[in-house]
């Protein structure tokens, strides 16, 4: 027969989806009874409202009715009292800011996404590269930084999804598990956003340091496209950011997608790589057609002195992935958009900066 002791154990080890760490830790298991084979469990949520309820819920039950001898669960959900709630903010995330989570001393990789001009596909790029990253076993965050032309919730089929306030940290929805940030989740989507730059320099500060994403390993950044504030915000905030430059082969794009590069590098921060989108047309019989030019990928690259990390062709299934809300990386692997695009991964990843300590050095 399973003790209280144990049953504590087993719903305890439950993770919060959102917040990522288990119910045990995060002090939410109030109290556990076992009457013959009836479990009494009450759970404290973090708030009333909670968007995960029905999840948290299922997933007690679950590890209850797993233990030996328990074939009843009687759960109840109550919420926590605003100073436990304030505690567990404070705990969590309290006195963190914006450098504390990213900058040089963090051991988070933020990769910033950027492009000289829109139209070129940096989102998507930026979307199906923070999932495959995930799908590698990193934990990754990712922030929609282009305020007024936000489109990452819509891309990772989120359009309607809302973060969860728990006092002053802001919990991300999660989408392919990774934890996502737009300011398109605190707007109506089809209010355009007209700020001026030290409204938006505040929006992503804020999103850097009260957006409580857990424990990352690398956080991807849509930017904006071309080199303005939020490019300059971004580079003053974290300024060991990795970025990638995103163009089309067309002269009129590379040419632009070059300045924005150039702009990282004034910030301090280092370019890794030009990726080309759209580099051909494949069509459904896997037939290339050329149509925005040829070589303006590795013309960027050349200039900035960085690689090509690979060109993404267009094709069906990555255009039906797009409006659908689902990243075309988790789609069929033998498209060629998806080899070219796991093949840029790699480079990504290989492309991280090695850490640690420097060689002491040594004398007979």
């Amino acid at each position: 027969m399973t003790s209280p002791e144990e049953l504590r154990a087993a719903v305890g080890a439950v993770v919060d989806p959102e917040l990522r760490r288990s119910l045990g830790e995060l002090g939410m298991i109030e109290s556990v009874d076992i009457d013959g084979a009836l479990a009494r469990i009450t759970v404290l949520l973090t708030i009333e409202a909670c968007p995960k309820r029905s999840v948290i819920d299922g997933d007690v039950r679950a590890a209850a009715l797993a233990m030996d001898g328990i074939e009843t669960v009687d759960l109840t959900l109550g919420v926590m009292s605003p100073e436990a709630r304030k505690a567990l903010s404070s705990r969590l995330h309290s006195g963190r800011t914006a450098e504390d989570r990213f900058g040089p001393k963090s051991l988070v990789r933020v990769i910033a996404v950027s492009s000289g001009k829109g139209g070129v596909g940096k989102s998507t790029v930026a979307a199906n590269l923070a999932v495959a990253l995930a799908a590698r076993g990193q934990k990754v965050g990712l922030l929609d930084a282009d305020v007024h032309g936000f489109s990452i919730p819509g891309l990772l089929g989120i359009p309607d999804e809302k973060p969860t306030k728990v006092e002053d940290m802001i919990l991300p929805p999660r989408a392919f598990d990774v934890g996502v940030i737009s300011i398109g989740m605190f707007v109506d989507p089809h209010t355009p956003v007209s700020w001026r730059g030290p409204m938006m320099h505040r929006t992503i500060n804020q999103f850097l340091s009260d957006v409580y994403f857990g424990d990352l390993d690398v956080l991807v950044c849509d930017l904006p496209p071309g080199t303005g504030d939020v490019a300059i915000s971004l580079g003053q905030l974290v300024p060991t950011a990795d970025v990638i430059v995103v163009t089309t082969p067309q002269a009129s794009a590379s040419d632009i997608a070059e300045r924005s590069g150039l702009v990282a590098r004034q910030l301090g921060q280092r370019v890794i790589g030009v990726v080309e989108n759209m580099s051909d047309w494949t069509d459904v019989d896997g037939v290339a057609h050329t149509m925005f030019g040829t070589g303006g990928g590795a013309e960027v690259a050349e200039r900035l002195d960085v690689p090509l990390f690979g060109s993404i062709p267009l094709t069906p299934s990555l255009i039906a992935a797009g409006n659908s809300g689902t990243p075309f990386s988790n789609g069929d692997r033998n498209d060629v958009a998806v080899v070219a695009f796991n093949k840029i991964v790699d480079a990504v990843i290989e492309s991280a900066p090695r850490r640690g300590a420097a060689p002491i050095p040594l004398s007979v």
